[in-house]
């Protein structure tokens, strides 16, 4: 961890220092932020604000620990924070809740061999773009519903694909 003791510097130092940081900061941060939305992989903001993909087999953020458990299923793992289900060699999903028991978290795993596995336009809307070894992440932040989805798929030929559904904190 950096720190700057700026009382052991004359006034007129800490102040050229405070002045110099703002002024870097302002003319880089403008650059960084083009920069990072040009990569296509990170967040970005549909001008409809509606999300394509809100749920996992019923269950939606927001929805009670109860009610989810009955559209799901017994978990292999069960806790007041988080529920692990396996619903086949190839399909798994955890469900996290906050301090509510309502469901912050859905994350999904699709092994290869799954059957079904949504795209990333099935789940974002449009197509996410591969990697040149093949692998996908693209993140969408839906600020009116209160939630983001993220598509993820691994490279290689037994790629998995992980989708989370999580709420904005």
């Amino acid at each position: 961890m950096f720190r700057v003791y700026l009382k052991l510097l004359s006034e007129p130092a800490a102040r050229l220092i405070v002045f110099g940081c703002v002024v870097a900061f302002a003319l880089t941060a403008p650059a960084l932020s083009q920069a990072q939305r040009s990569k296509g992989s990170l967040a970005t903001t549909p001008e409809d604000g509606q999300p394509t993909y809100q749920e996992f087999r019923g269950v939606r953020i927001g929805m009670a620990a109860d009610e989810a458990r009955k559209k799901l299923g017994t978990p292999k793992d069960k806790s007041a924070e988080e529920d692990f289900y396996v619903f086949n060699d190839n399909e798994n999903a955890q469900v996290l809740y906050d301090k509510t028991g309502a469901v912050s978290t859905i994350s999904v795993n699709f092994l290869s061999g799954a059957s079904s596995i949504p795209t990333s336009k099935d789940v974002l809307g449009s197509e996410a773009e591969a990697k040149a070894d093949g692998a996908v992440y693209k993140m969408v932040r839906y600020p009116k519903a209160g939630f983001w989805v993220a598509y993820s798929r691994t490279a290689g030929s037994d790629a998995m694909v992980t989708i989370t559904i999580q709420k904005i904190q």
